[in-house]
């Protein structure tokens, strides 16, 4: 079979694995909806069956518990609960069974998988590759089931919306009509609207209201959240367009519909990507082993130290490769969450004086323009890092990745050496597969070459008729000129190779610029997640309008209640509010002028320069009379914006998720293969020239 087929072949059986698996999951929640439903509906089914489907669900209880007795298991266990309870917050028994329904399908798959590539390849370096392989595709698979839940909430909340509308049209009470509707509504958005329900009526809700947005699983949630309790509290007005409620609600529903068409459009053409990244990983050895059974020349290739550092830069691309498809294809909302509170490493490390010195020799001194640089960027991603930590941790990337440059270097120079010393010698032949009988002569030779070279005590200084007189003492039979000649020759090589296997200088230029990369990559990283942002600070924005288009129209609203209200949607710009509503008291123009001056994010300062003429100059709802035209600008913008991102990640993608593939193969093979082409031929070229 050649290699294009079993490329394909293992192709096919992985986007086939992967369908199974999403298949059975998908049949897994839909049957255990399903029985909930016939459980209390149909008391006349079986008791045979409803004891079977019982005894499942106490078996994935029980083994909740136990998983999360057992110490690596647990760790698991939290990171998928943590992935799956913003779907699932509210439910503590279904939230399990699906927790442990998640992970026994995920580490069920991988183990077995696992176990049938060891059986075929029993090999412990292929095993330790496959274990690599099976971490990288958990997180796929995790990413895969979450965003699933996640887009089928989504569709959930399109029904429950409406069904909102027309319950508000009978009752024309907001608690009413969310009481009802959660009745009637699916799993999951049902539960997240009994839970609002419950806060609205409860005895503080804004309280509640604000435990509510921190577990909330998107945007949309919490702007309805939010909507409804100004309802309930300022009541609604008829505006020309209809009630002032309805109009959330339907402007919710027009950014759901376009998240749902992002979401499919992405994953369209996305969609296959990741396994088309990882298989190459497990092809280095089969291409390896058909080439040099095919090329004996290659194992000088294969075997050296170059060899060894083009294996290792093909897994660092296709890992890479991964992990960048995973970061296009993520949906999260918003990871960040102001003034949370949190506990990184870089603070425990900040304790060793020998690392403070090393962050303050690097860190540039205040007042600077370096300095500025660095605190604005940092202001502007919200990392919760002060700038010693940042600095910290740039120190430490810059050793890390320079004690693994230096380690592999060395570790290259002695894999070189063994090489020299114990491999069998490369016969002349390029083409065609060798035989036995040369197999066996090349290992005679290779262990001939090591006795001489002991002999001479590994000497760099042995002269030609040293190692001559000591091959003829090792060789009983005596040699003939020419492979005397021959011989002498190849030792004499192999030792100027072995003592040339030693720690250079430019290796260590080497390792110092790569840990002078692993210095600026938080910086880098800091610069990515700044642009990032830019789309989520236009999500929070976008919120804010729609609040303020409310509260505008409210009897006896004022500035300082808008920014309270703002403050409860604040996600990236909370902090800053917070401040602003501190000092609102000794001054609203001055407190607004520096919550301006602080966030440099030109749409939002425009909200800020709308609520400074309405502190004392104009009313609200005059400083805010655009207010509808700008937000259909905005979400015509952000419509255009998201089409030109997908185009851009579907390029990128294409790009990343086929690189490990033009890299086995160009790097790994045809590159070497014309390299010893180009050299065995000039050995043909010299043998010709001696006829």
């Amino acid at each position: 079979m050649g290699v294009r087929r079993l490329l394909f072949l293992v192709l096919i059986i992985s986007l086939a694995l992967f369908a199974v698996v999403n298949a059975v999951m998908m049949w897994l929640n839909n049957r255990a909806r399903r029985n909930r439903l016939e459980l209390l509906s149909d008391p006349a089914r079986p008791k045979d069956e409803l004891m079977l489907r019982k005894r499942w669900q106490q078996f994935l209880q029980t083994a909740y518990i136990v998983g999360c007795s057992v110490p690596l298991l647990s760790a698991y266990i939290r990171k998928v609960r943590k992935r799956v309870s913003g779907v699932h917050a509210y439910e503590e028994f279904y939230l399990r069974h699906e927790v442990m329904k998640v992970t026994l399908s995920i580490l069920g798959t991988l183990g077995i998988s696992v176990a049938v590539l060891f059986l075929l390849n029993p090999s412990l370096s292929f095993l330790l590759l496959v274990l690599l392989t099976a971490v990288v595709i958990n997180s796929l698979l995790i990413d895969m089931v979450v965003n699933r839940l996640e887009r089928r909430l989504l569709v959930q909340m399109l029904d429950l919306f409406s069904d909102i509308r027309h319950r508000y049209h009978q009752h024309g009470m907001v608690d009413e009509a969310l009481q009802e509707a959660a009745e009637s509504a699916e799993d999951e958005a049902g539960l997240h609207t009994r839970k609002i329900a419950e806060a609205l009526i409860s005895n503080n809700p804004s309280e509640e209201l604000e435990k509510y947005y921190e577990a909330a699983p998107n945007r949309f949630l919490k702007a309805f959240a939010g909507i409804s309790y100004m309802i309930m509290e300022f009541g609604d007005k008829v505006k020309e367009h209809g009630s002032i409620y309805l109009q959330g609600l339907s402007g919710l529903t027009k950014e759901i519909h376009l998240e749902i068409l992002r979401r499919s459009k992405l994953d369209y053409l996305l969609k296959g990507l990741n396994v088309i990244a990882l298989v190459p990983l497990f092809f280095t050895k089969p291409i390896e082993r058909w080439a040099r059974s095919s090329f004996p020349a290659m194992d000088e290739f294969y075997m050296s130290k170059l060899g060894y550092a083009a294996k290792i830069l093909i897994y660092i691309v296709i890992i890479l490769s991964f992990v960048l498809l995973q970061k296009l294809q993520q949906n999260d909302e918003t990871t960040y969450r102001a003034g949370r509170n949190s506990r990184p490493w870089e603070k425990a490390i900040s304790r060793v004086p020998l690392f403070r010195v090393m962050a303050a020799w690097a860190a540039p001194h205040p007042g600077s323009a370096d300095y500025s640089k660095v605190v604005r960027l940092m202001k502007e991603t919200g990392t919760e890092l002060t700038y010693e930590w940042f600095y910290i941790r740039r120190v430490v990337y810059s050793l890390i990745v320079f004690a693994v440059t230096l380690t592999m270097t060395l570790y290259l120079h002695q894999m070189s050496r063994h090489h020299i010393m114990y491999d069998p010698v490369v016969q002349d032949s390029f083409f065609g597969q060798t035989t036995i009988t040369q197999q066996e002569e090349a290992k005679r030779l290779s262990s001939r070459d090591l006795e001489v070279m002991r002999r001479v005590n590994m000497s760099p200084e042995a002269t030609y008729a040293e190692i001559a007189e000591q091959l003829q003492q090792a060789e009983s039979k005596g040699l003939g000129k020419d492979e005397l000649v021959d011989s002498a020759n190849r030792i004499l090589g192999k030792l100027q190779a072995y003592h040339n296997e030693y720690f250079k200088w430019w290796e260590l230029v080497l390792c110092l610029f790569a840990g002078m990369l692993g210095y600026e990559w938080p910086f880098w990283l800091l610069l990515f997640q700044r642009k990032l942002r830019y789309m989520d600070m236009r999500h929070e924005v976008y919120q804010y309008q729609t609040v303020i288009s409310m509260l505008r129209e409210m009897d006896r609203i004022s500035v300082e209640e808008i920014l309270e209200w703002m403050d409860r949607f604040a996600v990236i710009f909370k902090i800053p509010i917070q401040k602003c509503l501190i000092h609102y008291d000794h001054g609203g123009e001055m407190a607004l002028q520096q919550l301006k001056e602080e966030v440099r994010f030109t749409e939002f300062q425009r909200i800020v320069d709308k609520l400074l003429l309405s502190v004392e100059k104009i009313p609200i709802s005059q400083a805010f009379d655009d207010l509808e035209g700008e937000m259909s600008f905005y979400f015509e913008q952000r419509k255009q914006d998201y089409e030109r991102i997908i185009d851009t990640k579907a390029g990128l993608g294409r790009l990343i998720g086929f690189a490990p593939m033009y890299s086995l193969i160009f790097i790994y093979l045809v590159i070497p293969l014309i390299a010893m082409s180009f050299m065995q031929m000039n050995i043909y070229y010299e043998q010709i020239q001696k006829i």
